[in-house]
């Protein structure tokens, strides 16, 4: 069951460990109760694929996800023919003597179709179900793929030629996310509750932190959360996310070291920095500076 009030709805996130800001708790709880797509926007690794991934936990749904990429097509997000089967059967056919129009009808049926994750969705919503769907970093696709999704979202079915109409009963649970690269056209945000997930406050990700790392001290998880923020502060080609925070601390509690020194950050800034440019911009500042 899904939770009725924005109050319980908070209890069920905090009880998955994931620790939602108020506009954001709002902004899902109308999104689940209008079944609209909820659209998250942010940078990469605040939390906005852990959302779907909490929803489905909430709910205990099954969580299908769709990772987009450049090139995406609709075959691999919605469904292709198993050719390889259909091969088979046709050889079957041949050999049991059947003729021609046996074998178009056997072969061009539902059970030779290889459903892909936009299908899955749809096929367990017709069924009575509510899924949770993540298309997730949907500005990797192309725009000629957000066109289809703008009309898939909007009535929930598809028409496939040789079967008939797939339609949802009622709508799954949908959240897209955008890391941002390129804007999402509007005609698509409209038809979602938009959310813009920022980076934590460092209070909240201390917290974060103590809840995701059990048995840190909270003065070192406070004082990695300063220093996440002075290095979000800097002039970096990519800035580390939340997800960056908690491998600094697991690798700083598996180092056993107790607090926060220039010498440990720059020995450990190749687990929260991705990129030499970044790493030698923080090393010419002085990591001194993260220390506080």
């Amino acid at each position: 069951m899904l939770p009725a009030t924005i109050e319980e709805l908070a209890a069920r996130l905090d009880d998955q460990d994931y620790f939602a800001a108020q506009d954001l708790t709002v902004a899902i709880h109308l999104a689940l109760q209008l079944g609209r797509p909820l659209f998250l926007e942010g940078e990469a690794g605040v939390g906005k694929t852990e959302v779907a991934k909490v929803l489905a936990g909430i709910s205990g749904e099954e969580l299908i996800r769709l990772q987009c990429y450049e090139g995406l097509d609709v075959g691999h997000a919605l469904y292709e023919w198993d050719y390889a089967r259909q091969m088979m059967e046709i050889r079957l056919l041949e050999a049991r003597g059947e003729g021609a129009t046996a074998e178009a009808r056997d072969i061009m049926s539902r059970d030779f179709l290889i459903a892909r994750p936009l299908l899955q969705a749809l096929e367990a919503a017709r069924e009575g179900r509510k899924p949770v769907l993540l298309i997730d970093e949907l500005d990797r696709a192309d725009e000629e793929f957000e066109a289809f999704l703008l009309e898939l979202l909007s009535d929930f079915q598809v028409s496939i030629p040789e079967i008939g109409t797939i339609r949802a009963e009622s709508p799954p649970i949908v959240v897209l996310t955008s890391n941002r690269t390129r804007e999402i056209h509007d005609a698509l945000k409209r038809r979602c509750i938009y959310h813009w997930i920022d980076y934590p406050t460092p209070d909240l990700e201390a917290s974060i932190v103590t809840r995701k790392v059990p048995g840190i001290e909270e003065d070192l998880a406070k004082s990695l959360a300063l220093a996440m923020e002075r290095l979000r502060d800097m002039d970096l080609f990519k800035p580390p996310g939340v997800a960056e925070t908690l491998d600094w601390a697991e690798s700083i509690k598996l180092l056993a070291a107790g607090e926060l020194t220039p010498n440990l950050i720059d020995s450990t800034l190749g687990v929260v920095l991705k990129y030499k440019d970044d790493i030698d911009a923080v090393r010419a500042s002085g990591v001194e500076a993260l220390v506080g």
